[in-house]
């Protein structure tokens, strides 16, 4: 697969598009300045921390010799809780992914990494404050566009695991 980096990232954005458009998931674009961080992207969007989904790459170790990767979304104004997810695999490690896995496996470069998995190595495992959303952002693969779904659509298209793994709100 090319690295298309420079516009967001392989064909994540398109691909994106298509499953929604074909999932029949009403969705809007958001163009906007391009950012990455979760703060500063929800102050161009105009919207709550609480309202994005914000994804992190995860390294789960199961055992000595297995290792999975988890795509973890919680809500833009929380963390991903890492003892969580290690009880969640009964792991004995997790951690965040290096970047270049992590971008290999997303398809998409950070701060445009999707709540979505595109890549059967890469497992999705949302927290019940995402998928309970009635308006929930984030970046569409690249760092100058954001779509805007409920959180019900997106359960329903991504399918992912749903757990609690959000931890508290950072102080």
């Amino acid at each position: 697969m090319p690295d298309d980096s420079t516009n967001g990232a392989y064909d994540t954005y398109d691909r994106l598009i298509s499953l929604l458009d074909t999932s029949s998931v009403d969705y809007k674009l958001i163009d906007h300045a391009p950012e990455g961080t979760t703060d500063a992207v929800c102050a161009l969007r105009g919207h709550p921390a609480s309202e994005a989904a914000k994804c992190i790459v995860l390294r789960v170790k199961v055992d000595r010799r297995t290792t999975r990767h988890v795509l973890a979304v919680v809500p833009g104004d929380r963390r991903v809780d890492l003892d969580a997810v290690r009880t969640l695999f009964a792991a004995r490690y997790v951690g965040f992914s290096d970047a270049q896995t992590a971008e290999r496996l997303a398809r998409a470069i950070p701060g445009t990494v999707l709540p979505f998995s595109f890549d059967p190595e890469l497992e999705v495992v949302a927290d019940p404050g995402v998928v309970a959303q009635p308006r929930l952002y984030f970046n569409a693969a690249r760092l100058d566009r954001s779509l805007l779904i409920s959180g019900a659509d997106y359960a329903r298209v991504a399918q992912p695991r749903v757990e609690p793994i959000a931890g508290p709100v950072p102080a």
